[in-house]
């Protein structure tokens, strides 16, 4: 039966951690030594927190990430991947990944997903794994609950991971598997940012249980990372007028205050208690170093106070309570 009081953390991570879809050519094409260059970066900048997945590139990713963390104490990284979305065919084209994945939450995928990668990766053991993306599914959520979490939580119990979990870009879902399976920590994308608290209930429960929650997407497919424009995305797609206009409003309250709208966006992610660590994708050292600038950049305080008196913020949301993270 799931938990429903704290419990101990399972494992400590950084605040800050890379998420690797961008070096597995999930967007744009990227070189094998960019994309080494871009993960010795983070590791040098302390960055040791790494998350990936085989349906990043098909397994590209995860062979990348293998081969730039090799001779690095593993001891000193933690390594997050995922399961359910299962390679079949590796490093095809972008245009025909889909024909290269399958989904597979039963407990044989499971354990297959999990050798695959540990292949991939050139390791013998990853920290966390976290099933995903079962909400593209139908049939998916059931099989998770019934097949996949039990099975993750066998490796747990066997000491062959330390934590276990679930990965997607919704809340609801997740707020299922707290109460249904037994998980350490949720990866939640684009549902918790400086544009949308709409998760702000679930993140409550989860601090309430213990469960860590990283943060991924927190720029919502980047438009709160290079602001408004024509070309700005939201949630994968083109920004809408309304999500266009509150963008808007939210930098002209950051320019205000002298603040880049990105790193707002850095520091209000990071605020919430149930909240561990953001990870960032990126595929530069550049990147590395520009999300590491903002994210030890100083806030006024004011700026919070503002967006809370404009109503750009849910009621409720935490907040900084101190310039530096």
């Amino acid at each position: 039966m799931p938990t429903t009081s704290p419990r101990p953390s399972p494992l400590t991570v950084p605040r800050l951690g890379l998420g690797s879809a961008p070096i597995g050519k999930m967007y744009t094409p990227i070189s094998e030594p960019q994309a080494r260059a871009t993960i010795q970066a983070a590791l040098a900048a302390g960055l040791t927190f790494i998350d990936t997945a085989p349906y990043y590139g098909t397994g590209l990713s995860e062979k990348r990430v293998g081969a730039a963390i090799h001779g690095h104490p593993r001891d000193q990284i933690v390594l997050e991947t995922k399961v359910g979305r299962l390679v079949t065919m590796e490093d095809l084209p972008p245009t025909r990944w889909d024909e290269g994945i399958v989904f597979d939450y039963s407990r044989d995928g499971v354990r297959r997903s999990l050798d695959d990668s540990l292949t991939r990766l050139n390791v013998d053991y990853v920290d966390i794994l976290l099933v995903h993306d079962p909400d593209l599914n139908p049939e998916s959520y059931q099989a998770a609950v019934d097949e996949a979490f039990p099975a993750l939580a066998d490796l747990r119990r066997q000491g062959v991971i330390k934590a276990i979990g679930a990965g997607m870009n919704q809340w609801e879902m997740l707020e299922q598997f707290a109460r249904h399976a037994d998980p350490d920590c949720f990866l939640l994308a684009g549902r918790y940012t400086l544009l949308e608290q709409t998760s702000l209930s679930f993140l409550s429960m989860c601090q309430s249980r213990g469960i860590q929650i990283w943060l991924g997407g927190v720029f919502n497919s980047g438009i709160l990372a290079r602001g408004a424009g024509p070309d700005a995305k939201y949630n994968y797609q083109s920004a809408s007028p309304v999500i266009q206009a509150k963008v808007q409003r939210l930098a002209a309250v950051c320019e205000r205050h002298g603040v880049a709208l990105k790193t707002a966006a850095l520091h209000f992610a990071a605020a919430h208690p149930a909240v561990k660590s953001l990870i960032l994708g990126m595929e530069t050292p550049d990147e590395v170093a520009d999300n590491l600038a903002a994210w030890h950049t100083p806030v006024p305080l004011a700026l919070w106070a503002e967006l809370q008196a404009e109503g750009l913020l849910v009621e409720g949301s935490p907040v900084p309570t101190q310039e530096q993270p």
